[in-house]
């Protein structure tokens, strides 16, 4: 027998004699219908699957729009409730330290939040005085923006659901899949159709898809929520780079103007950027790569778990070369033409301002305080641009407003006009660039209070910081997202100054509302070359009542440090944990 064969039998037998390894346990299934088959592996997917979200609209209508809140069970009110837009609102007193200890029935009040679904932020004058008329009717004049160009009202009773419908339904607006595991609002740019540097206008393609697929039961069941955003403006306007889908306006230098396409990206507790698949889609090809993104994330989507359960984590396990391939082989079944990524914006994308159209006229960019506004000025609003001429507007994802169409002659009358409304068209950078999320005051997730906090933290910064404002010290663009819990709705990684909500100790043992710090975040902008995540100190926390003094702190140490023309961003990342307390 040769060495060689001498040494084979030797290790044969020595492994004969060694006891044999346990067997790894198979993986777990996903849920992904397309690999595991559609047997539901959880409580959500079970109810999903016995009876569709959009099915429960007839029993709001005829059963418990009649017998009141009580009437209604428990799966309907917490999962179903949601194809149509309507969450219920936080009971009022139910401090954040028991957000996470109570059930949802102990925290709900009776009441809800509604969300109108405005695809591509894009409404009339008539649209908008009926929503401001809804919310002094039914709402207790709630109204507030999002940043994902919706309007909230709360306080709506289920009693009068069917009239809010009908009123908005008559003008052309709806609450379908407003919420839920469902194809979200479609982000569009706010100036899409009338900026004289657009590179290709996605008013078509938003309409057709909200047309064909939104409220089609075809895609009513993802794994999970599933967010839009479409742009043909050079400023990338839609925060496209954390949506699921996105479409980004680009040249080809031979297949001439279309869409740079993007997915997988989300936030919330475990941020992702999405991914560039290299692919360049026309606009004749829009509407069915859409169809075959979403599709993917309704037949590859994990469901098992719903912390798992966004395009995302497919992504991450995929990776964008895998993605396409299954995207032109399996659903669409030709290949996309590899495509240029946009360039560098050179223009802010949140379009406050004064600005001249392609047609000659108008726009004119402005801002409330972190998105709140009230029915009664949103009705005051329409009658105000209609006796300027203007009879078109649309919402943003930064929470502002874009008014259109507007004479040369009319501009500065209606830039007071909407000042005295609380909307500036001239904001102070803290003004411009803070948003926040819903929070305590109605949110069941919430842990903190938000709106008010934003609202005094820029007064207070304005007034503090007038002296660098005054000597062209202070940066011309800072965000400040506040956040009144760990789910990023106001995207605190993507802001120079992120804060999320939570509970922080205190010397009497007693825990008091506080935020985390995240530094130096941002989405692709004309700040900043491409999007990245804030970043994270240890232990870098700040009480609400603190959160002024913070702010002023790290900004004037920012002033005082920063290298010639370096943004707030670059510096953050850059300085050294102490100059970031």
């Amino acid at each position: 027998m040769t060495d060689t064969a001498l040494a084979g039998a030797s290790a044969d037998s020595a492994a004969a004699k060694r006891p044999a390894r346990p067997s790894r346990p198979a993986a777990k299934p996903h849920g992904q219908w397309k690999v595991d088959g559609k047997t539901p592996l959880n409580a959500n997917e079970t109810w999903k699957q016995e009876d569709d979200g959009l099915n429960v609209r007839e029993r709001i209508e005829t059963i418990y729009s009649k017998e009141g809140f009580d009437a209604i069970p428990g799966q309907d009110l917490h999962g179903r409730f949601r194809w149509w837009g309507l969450y219920t609102q936080r009971k009022p007193g139910i401090d954040g330290g028991k957000t996470a200890t109570l059930e949802p029935h102990e925290l709900e009040d009776k009441y809800f939040m509604l969300r109108v679904r405005i695809d591509g932020g894009a409404l009339t004058t008539e649209q908008l005085r009926v929503i401001g008329q809804i919310s002094v009717d039914f709402a207790r004049d709630s109204a507030d923006l999002t940043d994902r160009q919706n309007i909230q009202l709360h306080w709506i009773r289920v009693e009068d659901i069917p009239e809010i419908w009908t009123r908005l339904e008559g003008v052309g607006l709806s609450t379908t899949e407003a919420c839920g595991d469902v194809p979200r609002v479609i982000l569009g740019s706010p100036v899409a159709g009338i900026a004289k540097d657009e590179i290709i206008d996605p008013t078509p393609l938003i309409e057709e898809l909200g047309e064909r697929f939104i409220g089609n039961p075809l895609l009513s069941n993802l794994p999970r929520k599933y967010k839009t955003a479409i742009t043909g403006h050079p400023s990338q306007d839609v925060v496209h780079e954390i949506n699921d889908f996105a479409l980004v306006g680009v040249r080809h230098p031979e297949l001439g103007v279309g869409y740079d396409l993007w997915a997988g990206g989300a936030l919330s507790t475990n941020p992702m950027l999405g991914k560039r698949l290299g692919a360049f889609v026309t606009p004749e090809q829009a509407a069915d790569v859409w169809l075959g993104v979403t599709s993917i994330f309704r037949d590859y989507g994990y469901r098992r778990m719903r912390t798992k359960a966004r395009l995302k984590f497919l992504m991450a396990d995929w990776g964008p070369e895998k993605f396409r391939q299954i995207l032109e082989d399996e659903y669409l079944g030709y290949k996309l033409a590899d495509g240029p990524a946009a360039p560098k914006p050179t223009t802010p994308g949140d379009h406050i301002g004064v600005h001249e159209q392609k047609d000659g006229k108008f726009f004119i960019g402005a801002t409330p305080l972190a998105g709140r506004l009230s029915g009664a000025a949103l009705v005051k609003l329409a009658d105000t641009l209609e006796a300027r001429g203007s009879y078109r507007l649309r919402t943003t994802p930064h929470q502002k407003l874009v008014v259109l169409d507007v004479e040369k002659d009319q501009v500065e009358p209606l830039v007071a006009e909407l000042d005295a409304l609380g909307l500036s068209a001239r904001p102070s950078v803290f003004r411009r660039g803070t948003i926040a999320c819903t929070g305590i005051e109605y949110c069941k997730l919430a842990i903190v209070e938000t709106k008010y906090t934003a609202a005094t933290a820029v007064a207070e910064l304005e007034r503090r910081l007038a002296d660098l404002a005054a000597s062209g010290e202070l940066p011309h663009a800072l965000s400040l997202h506040i956040n009144g819990c760990p789910n990023s709705c106001a995207r605190i990684q993507t802001a120079d100054i992120g804060l999320k909500g939570m509970m922080l100790p205190t010397p009497d043992g007693d825990p008091s509302p506080g935020f985390q710090v995240h530094l130096g975040g941002g989405l692709a902008s004309n700040e900043r070359e491409e999007a990245g995540l804030g970043r994270t100190v240890r232990g870098l926390k700040v009480y609400v009542d603190d959160l002024p003094d913070y702010v002023e702190r790290v900004v004037r140490t920012f002033v005082a440090q920063r290298a010639e023309g370096q943004t707030f961003a670059e510096w953050a990342h850059a300085a050294d944990e102490e100059a970031l307390q």
